[in-house]
């Protein structure tokens, strides 16, 4: 038998709260959002949520944590291992490189897919602007720190992992931006079409 609160209904219901407040989050940001807006989304009283998360704070950085492992599954998917591309994981491990064109396409192609949900986008811009906050600032440094080491792994090198995370942050401007409907020079340009 769980030991109490360790429930299945209860890890559903956690479930709930962090799909719940990674949308209203990525609506209206850390700051745009209330504990009570969250609560009520889920179908819970604010003091409950308050038993789950002890502040408004903890809440996001569970989000956080939820979408880091959102992340790295994305790229695990998309790895040679699963038939996804990229170095050979022997390669990886032997921090073989400087990785290959194909395989920095795959990753940078796996995290295509993953910002095409524009929650998951939006809710990662509004992190990055909350990283003040300590306890949001201290989850999405270890955010970044997970998809250094998992690009590190699939990719073998330093310099890739820049490249992916650059590739990245244009991939950011691009999706949010909408630029691959835009038929201006400039948008075409980002957009690489």
């Amino acid at each position: 038998m769980p030991a109490a609160g360790t429930s299945t209904k209860s890890d559903e219901r956690r479930r709930a709260i962090v799909a719940a407040a990674m949308d209203c989050f990525a609506q209206k940001g850390f700051y745009g959002t209330t504990t009570h807006e969250v609560a009520e989304r889920v179908g819970i009283s604010q003091p409950y949520l308050y038993r789950l998360y002890s502040n408004k704070e903890a809440l996001f950085a569970a989000v956080v944590d939820h979408v880091s492992v959102v992340m790295t599954e994305t790229l695990v998917a998309h790895s040679p291992a699963s038939g996804g591309g990229g170095l050979t994981s022997e390669a990886a491990s032997r921090g073989a490189g400087p990785a290959s064109e194909a395989a920095l396409d795959a990753a940078r192609g796996a995290y295509t897919a993953l910002i095409a949900d524009r929650t998951i986008l939006r809710f990662l811009m509004h992190a990055n602007c909350a990283a003040g906050e300590p306890l949001v600032g201290q989850a999405v440094r270890r955010c970044y720190a997970k998809q250094v080491d998992t690009v590190r792994r699939l990719l073998g090198d330093d310099d890739a992992v820049r490249r992916w995370f650059g590739a990245g942050m244009l991939d950011n401007v691009v999706a949010v931006l909408g630029l691959a409907d835009i038929d201006e020079p400039w948008a075409h340009v980002l957009a690489a079409r």
